[in-house]
């Protein structure tokens, strides 16, 4: 959403895991997005309340609320997301799921949809060797769409789930169309000298070294290359 021009804010709601807060500044301030928490803060849903006020005051046009990981089983737990979406009337509300956890999912996903609507499913883990398989077609069989994978830690790493690249993946095929999309979205950009130099052929390696660090914008080197239709490419080491 920032990298189309949206003013985006998020709310800190999860009280339950140490320095849950705090990761969230690393990771988004330094990116321009505000972030809203209260240090030592027990009511997640006063939270989530003050904070939708607070960033809207800021002009912020979408604001995420992350709140407590939970399990099915834990009531305590989805009585306050119940709470929570009586409360603030979120437009959307989103689940995000373990991949490695296989056909668990789908019980999951169901509870879930029975606490609260879920608009949609995030799968994550899925650059694991189990490819988060049983996940998907779990999650799939609740009837919830799946809108984004996980393939790493960082915030880069989240796509817009798109079946035709993911199966393609699985198969080994070139997925051009993830490629140009990190490509987009890390705004790789080529100056004009930079340009009349390579077609020039006086190219250095000054230059190279600054388009691989523009490339690294997008992603890990190697998984970068794994997505691009190159013959014998050696396996590669994720970095």
């Amino acid at each position: 959403l920032r990298t189309r021009g949206i003013k985006v804010g998020v709310v800190g709601a999860d009280t339950y895991r140490p320095a849950a807060l705090e990761q969230l500044r690393q990771l988004l301030v330094p990116r321009g997005i505000p972030v809203y928490g209260e240090e030592n803060g027990s009511d997640a849903v006063g939270i989530a309340v003050r904070g939708i006020s607070h960033l809207t005051s800021q002009g912020c046009e979408y604001i995420l609320i992350d709140t407590a990981g939970r399990h099915r089983d834990q009531e305590s737990l989805m009585r306050e997301m119940r709470e929570m979406a009586e409360r603030i009337r979120p437009h959307e509300i989103g689940l995000v799921i373990d991949g490695t956890i296989g056909q668990a999912a789908g019980p999951q996903a169901e509870a879930f949809h029975r606490a609260v609507p879920i608009g949609w499913i995030a799968v994550t883990k899925l650059d694991t060797s189990a490819k988060g398989g049983g996940a998907l077609s779990a999650v799939a069989a609740t009837g919830a769409s799946i809108r984004f994978i996980g393939t790493g830690e960082r915030i880069e790493d989240i796509e817009l789930f798109d079946p035709e690249s993911y199966v393609a993946r699985l198969l080994g095929m070139p997925d051009l169309r993830s490629v140009l999309e990190r490509v987009r979205l890390a705004e790789l950009k080529v100056t004009e000298q930079q340009a009349e130099r390579i077609a020039r052929g006086t190219f250095t390696l000054e230059d190279m070294i600054e388009q691989l660090r523009q490339v690294r914008k997008a992603g890990p080197l190697s998984r970068f290359l794994r997505s691009l239709p190159i013959p014998g490419l050696p396996s590669l080491p994720e970095e």
